[in-house]
């Protein structure tokens, strides 16, 4: 791991925007919440078998390609800088991201059923690859097997229900130690509760693009909206190992 040069008074806005997310992290979940996931679990009754097993089959692809695949590898991890650039370069890739999955929404959605079930390996593709790149703007090789594991883990906790990312959030907060309890065998990661995990969370806002008419529309403005919540997730979880790494070597 790689760590910035300096402790500047710049770094006080990354501050005071991570204790705001860790407070939203560790909240208890409401009763809002608690409706919501019972309104998920009916619409989910509702969506056809093919809608699931498209699904379903796109994420485990999607977290074996993380674990072994070297497609999400390309950028190496930026050396040598400080905190507010790095996350000047962050920001940058969050836009573009954020672009070319509204753009990719918007295809999709105004293309019908079909197209619109091809949506969803596109923008897993797309969150994976974000993930990636963000992971070497903050310094770290993204070849580790437990930095890929890391990426999961933030992937998670941003598309997960708050009791989910309650856990989660416990988990990144305390990552040096909690990585020494993972698995060597990369099989062993539990997928399976990552995904419906992350199917419960999309599908609500991710079903309505199926619809004639209004497909376009919502796809492009789910799209933008799963991406900068993916990017801003990121930036936090990077934050909180910054600031970490700081504290200990103090």
């Amino acid at each position: 791991m790689e760590t910035t040069l300096t402790n500047s008074d710049n770094d006080l806005p990354a501050r005071t925007e991570l204790r705001l997310w860790q407070r939203q992290m560790q909240r208890r979940p409401s009763l809002l919440n608690q409706f919501a996931r019972r309104v998920q679990i009916r619409l989910n009754a509702l969506l056809p078998e093919r809608v699931h097993q498209a699904i379903t089959a796109a994420i485990r692809q999607m977290v074996r390609g993380v674990l072994f695949g070297s497609q999400y590898t390309t950028s190496q991890p930026l050396t040598a800088r400080t905190l507010a650039q790095r996350e000047f370069v962050a920001r940058n890739q969050i836009r573009n991201y954020r672009t070319m999955a509204t753009a990719e929404g918007a295809v999709t959605g105004a293309g019908g059923f079909l197209l619109g079930l091809a949506d969803f390996p596109i923008l897993i593709g797309l969150k994976m690859k974000l993930l990636f790149d963000l992971g070497a703007a903050y310094g770290y090789d993204v070849h580790d097997y437990t930095e890929r594991l890391y990426l999961l883990h933030v992937f998670q906790l941003a598309f997960s229900s708050q009791h989910t990312r309650n856990l989660t959030y416990q988990r990144l907060a305390d990552w040096d130690a909690y990585r020494l309890t993972l698995p060597l065998n990369p099989e062993k990661f539990d997928w399976r509760t990552f995904q419906q995990e992350y199917r419960d969370y999309i599908d609500l806002a991710k079903m309505a693009q199926l619809l004639p008419f209004v497909g376009a529309a919502v796809g492009a403005v789910a799209n933008y909206k799963l991406i900068d919540q993916l990017g801003e997730t990121a930036m936090n979880c990077y934050r909180l190992r910054h600031f970490a790494a700081q504290e200990a070597g103090s």
